[in-house]
């Protein structure tokens, strides 16, 4: 039997085409994946304690200008900070005050306003029998005809310990952000005296002077602006005539330092309370649809002239910054997002800036 020909024998792929990653390549980056993976765990894990460390830290460094100022007229360090947390603290409790009163009374009252909710959206029970009609037709289980439930005060537990921080973690964010403030001064002297060459510790001043101007700049550009739109809320919800319009102002107000997040569930939540409050639904519909016109004009012309281009962000990295941080830490997680986002922004200015030069080859042509 004649024998198959002999073949060419394939070129030395090593030679003719390099591999794209080498063996040499890939564990740098498996181990930093693997870094990486072991920090979120912990920060997940150990969040009673890390959350209120970490938030001392940003809120802080977000005050240390204002212990600054109090410093130059002579208001020794310590009780600047004492004072700086007090007030503030004194502001976030008066705002949680002005929301409970409403809360507590809504909440007891859900069995009622579900009812009235059911009764307002008789008009969609046409569309709702439709889409079971055709689930039913495309061979969905049968008990996709049961009635609408809703929700019942057993939610109100869970929700409350999603919300709120224990005891120890509101003491022990506390305790941190006051001797933050206090002893800020002498920590940037410490972590830039840990450096032995003179440019490396003026780099690192000026890291951190960029980073504790642009967080005291975010905080209260964003504080101010968040007073307005809380007020604007509150004015449209009077106007309307919402029930208790300081108070979903002032929810507004608070749910507005969560970009994105925030403003839909206020419009979510007026929507509900628009429709329960009043007889109609296009009654009920007026404040939202205000509020949310209030948001637009908020979010594509004030907050971007006021804030200006230094601290304009990127909606895409804000929104997925914004999802991490609130799926491993909650509302304080969202909080934290875009502070956070700030910081990694200014590291990455300073550590790889963008004049640095180009990968070999990169302007061949």
């Amino acid at each position: 039997m004649p024998s198959d020909p002999v073949g060419t024998p394939v070129p030395d792929s090593n030679s003719a085409i390099p591999p794209l990653i080498r063996r040499t390549e890939i564990v740098p980056v498996a181990l930093v994946a693997l870094v990486i993976i072991i920090v979120i765990g912990s920060l997940y894990i150990a969040k009673p304690f890390f959350l209120p460390v970490i938030t001392a830290f940003v809120v802080g460094t977000m005050l240390a200008p204002a212990a600054g100022r109090l410093e130059l007229h002579r208001v020794p360090r310590a009780l600047s900070a004492v004072l700086i947390v007090a007030l503030a603290f004194a502001v976030v409790a008066f705002m949680v005050t002005l929301i409970a009163a409403p809360v507590v009374d809504w909440s007891g009252r859900l069995p009622e306003l579900g009812a009235k909710l059911k009764e307002k959206l008789q008009m969609f029970d046409g569309v709702i029998a439709m889409w079971r009609q055709m689930q039913t037709a495309l061979g969905s289980p049968d008990h996709i005809s049961a009635p609408i439930q809703f929700p019942t005060i057993e939610w109100m537990q869970p929700t409350y310990e999603f919300l709120s921080p224990t005891l120890t973690e509101t003491l022990l964010f506390l305790v941190t952000l006051v001797l933050f403030i206090a002893s800020w001064k002498d920590l940037r002297r410490a972590m830039v005296m840990t450096f032995a060459e003179r440019d490396t510790r003026l780099r690192v001043l000026r890291i951190l002077n960029e980073i504790e101007g642009s967080l005291g700049s975010y905080l209260l550009t964003v504080t101010v602006i968040n007073f307005c739109y809380g007020i604007a809320t509150g004015v449209i919800c009077w106007l309307s005539g919402m029930p208790n319009p300081a108070a979903l102002g002032a929810l507004a107000a608070m749910l507005n330092f969560l970009p994105i997040i925030g403003p839909f569930v206020m419009f979510v939540i007026l929507t509900l309370v628009g429709i329960v409050s009043f007889p109609t639904l296009g009654s009920g519909l007026m404040a939202p649809f205000g509020f949310a016109l209030l948001t637009f004009v908020e979010g594509h012309f004030i907050t971007p002239a006021i804030i200006g281009r230094r601290l304009s962000l990127n909606v895409l990295a804000v929104f997925i910054t914004l999802a991490f941080w609130t799926w491993l830490w909650g509302p304080m997680g969202g909080f934290l997002a875009v502070p956070l986002l700030i910081v990694a922004l200014v590291l990455k200015e300073h550590l790889v800036p963008e004049d640095a030069p180009n990968l070999p080859g990169s302007d061949d042509k």
